[in-house]
């Protein structure tokens, strides 16, 4: 029997008013306590391994496609009267999970890099109102975004999110996949130093002559599989920005630090004469603020580039709105945003310690900076994708206003600060939010699922989410206050808004490298580079950007060693699948590694001999690769599965 399909008119050719769904009505009800249960538990994995590989890479990768196919396992074996919309359902939940983590890792940790403590409670309220209102906000551009702009706006990932649910394999080769790189990036981090620590997972390379360079690549399956799944052209634009900040910005200013004389100090820290300085002291205390500046000049380019999208999408929904006879949107969705809107500003009152100015003037700006750019997010979903989405643009510049308003008023000192930070963490959140959601959404759209029962489980799924992530960043706390050249976790954005913060505030900041690496993001926009992608790669460890690299290159090869189109097309979607699995499997052991040695009930381990040096990491880096190439190069293609669903 010929597999079923998506209809062409799910792409467009047709009104969206007219448009038939997948099953045929969008009345359809797939939920159940079974099927609440698993959204809950694939919310709370991509909640977590979101968090852990956003923090540690500064990447985040969609959970659609991987809640889709573990969905349409756990439904076929458990709920199969339930069908796709079960599975709908529970890929809504695991997307609301993942774009909780999505949003937070980007500000939240901030707060312990200015030396403060998260705290469960303000970061749970926070994170839950931002739900709510970005919900709120995003259902009254559902029927303009969704059924008007039909076709127009094409949400490429929430098709592709559509295309996995209808296929009858979903849940057969491709959670095979999953599970096979859920195994390797498992097995391969429990053996490594966060878990076990019996096998050394750094190669490192260096040279401390005359030009002093250093280099290193972490043996690490969850960054291998993000690099697989990003592709080798954001692969290289990353690596080269690593190149240009290993190989030519901290030789150079090595070089002219190694010029002074003895009675200079590095900038902030006295204890260390400057022409001493390391390498490492080299890139934590001047290249990463170059990279700072570079982030920060890529992140109000991209907020420029917004502006026409920022005028179209507010003009578009007030004309939508005025032909819409009043019916925007339900009742559950505007109570959501009335609560979010109220809550903001109840919540700030208690975390700025009962200041009514700074809650109503840090409360009303936060809320028209999140209804402003939440409804620009959930339009760019349908653009780009919400993998794609700009956050960094829209985030970088609501903190930037937020900031000088906070300076001006003379809210300066680091309480302020902490509290800025926690409006800083309601914005991201809801922003990251606003695109997930209309990306679900769409899904359901297409497929006939029911709008209000998915604004639902997308609630409870966020509000799981919320739980998950605060309380993952407090008991890591202890490993993201460690610095370094390659500390557990490189932080890059909320390191960039801990620095600009705090900067403006203080007046410390080393504007000189801040405005040098502005200016270099202005010079490589000139030149056509994506600055964020090149920025992201001059900042984090070479450690992991190497190793995305890797992962990219092995894509690369699959796809031009395979010579039959159909056979590659398939082994590439395989290795998603494949990687999706690695991510999960690597972050989540490597989390629960992390947990057990905060509380002591692993010690850690001091490597000696073989097991501690550079060849043992190469030995696991060729295990990886083979683990990994082996299982994709026995597929050929889509025709050798075809009998078993006949």
């Amino acid at each position: 029997m010929k597999k079923k399909t998506l209809d062409q008119s799910a792409y467009g050719g047709v009104p969206g008013s007219k448009y038939i769904p997948y099953l045929g009505s969008h009345d359809g009800l797939g939920g159940s306590p079974l099927i609440m249960i698993f959204g809950a538990v694939l919310a709370v994995i991509f909640a977590a391994s979101t968090a852990y590989s956003g923090m540690k890479a500064g990447l985040t990768v969609s959970a659609g496609i991987p809640g889709a196919i573990l969905g349409s396992g756990l439904v076929a074996a458990f709920a199969k009267k339930k069908g796709i919309l079960g599975v709908n359902l529970i890929q809504g939940m695991s997307s609301g999970g993942e774009a909780i983590a999505s949003g937070m890792i980007y500000v939240l940790p901030s707060i312990v890099l200015i030396g403060r403590k998260i705290s469960f409670t303000y970061g749970f309220l926070v994170g839950v109102t931002a739900v709510a209102f970005a919900i709120g906000v995003s259902n009254i551009v559902f029927n303009y975004l969704i059924i008007t702009q039909h076709g127009t706006l094409k949400y490429p990932e929430s098709m592709a999110i559509a295309e996995t649910l209808v296929a009858s394999e979903a849940g057969g080769e491709s959670l095979k996949m999953m599970g096979v790189g859920f195994g390797i990036g498992g097995i391969l981090t429990f053996f490594t130093t966060q878990f076990m620590g019996w096998c050394n997972s750094m190669i490192e390379f260096s040279s401390k002559k005359f030009y002093k360079w250093d280099m290193s690549t972490e043996v690490n399956p969850m960054l291998l599989g993000i690099g697989f799944i990003i592709g080798i052209n954001i692969s290289i634009i990353m690596i080269s920005g690593t190149i240009f900040a290993q190989f030519a910005v901290a030789p150079l200013l090595s070089y002219f630090i190694g010029m002074s004389g003895d009675s200079f100090k590095v900038w902030n820290d006295a204890s260390i004469q400057l022409n001493q300085a390391g390498t490492d002291v080299v890139i934590g205390a001047y290249l990463k603020y170059i990279g700072a500046g570079m982030m920060l000049g890529g992140g109000i380019i991209g907020a420029l580039k917004l502006i026409p999208a920022i005028k179209q999408s507010i003009s578009e929904t007030l004309k939508a709105r005025k032909s819409s006879n009043g019916d925007n949107g339900d009742k559950f969705s505007s109570m959501l945003l009335l609560l979010g809107a109220v809550l903001i500003l109840v919540v700030s009152f208690f975390f700025a310690k009962y200041n009514i100015m700074i809650a109503l003037i840090g409360g009303l700006l936060s809320i028209i900076l999140s209804f402003l750019f939440v409804i620009v997010s959930a339009r760019m979903a349908g653009l780009i994708g919400a993998s794609n989405n700009p956050v960094s643009g829209m985030t970088i510049a609501s903190m930037v206003i937020l900031t000088l308003i906070f300076a001006i008023c003379g809210w300066s000192d680091n309480d302020h600060v902490q509290i800025l930070l926690t409006f800083g963490v309601f914005i991201v959140t809801a922003i990251s939010v606003g695109s997930g959601y209309m990306q679900t959404q769409k899904v359901s759209f297409v497929i006939g699922g029911n709008k209000n029962e998915m604004t639902k489980y997308y609630l409870i799924a966020g509000i799981i989410g919320t739980i998950v992530v605060v309380g993952t960043m407090i008991l890591l706390e202890p490993q993201l206050r460690i610095t370094g050249s390659n500390p557990p976790f490189g932080l890059p954005q909320a390191n960039l808004i801990a620095a600009l913060t705090q900067g403006i505030m203080s007046n410390k900041l080393p504007w000189v490298m801040v405005i040098a690496g502005v200016i270099l993001s202005i010079v490589f926009f000139m030149l056509g580079v994506p600055v964020m992608a090149f920025a992201l790669g001059f900042y984090l460890p070479a450690s992991t950007t190497s190793i995305i690299f890797i992962g990219a290159v092995v894509r690369y090869f699959v796809e031009k060693v395979t010579k039959d189109k159909e056979t590659s097309k398939h082994r590439i979607s395989s290795g998603i699948s494949m990687s999706s699995g690695l991510v999960a499997g690597s972050s989540i052991i490597g989390l629960i590694g992390i947990f057990l040695h905060v509380f002591g009930v692993i010690k850690d381990k001091t490597l000696t001999g073989f097991v501690a040096s550079n060849e043992m990491a190469w030995v696991l880096l060729v295990i990886m690769l083979v683990a990994v190439l082996i299982p994709l190069f026995r597929i050929h293609g889509p025709q050798a599965n075809s009998g078993e669903n006949k």
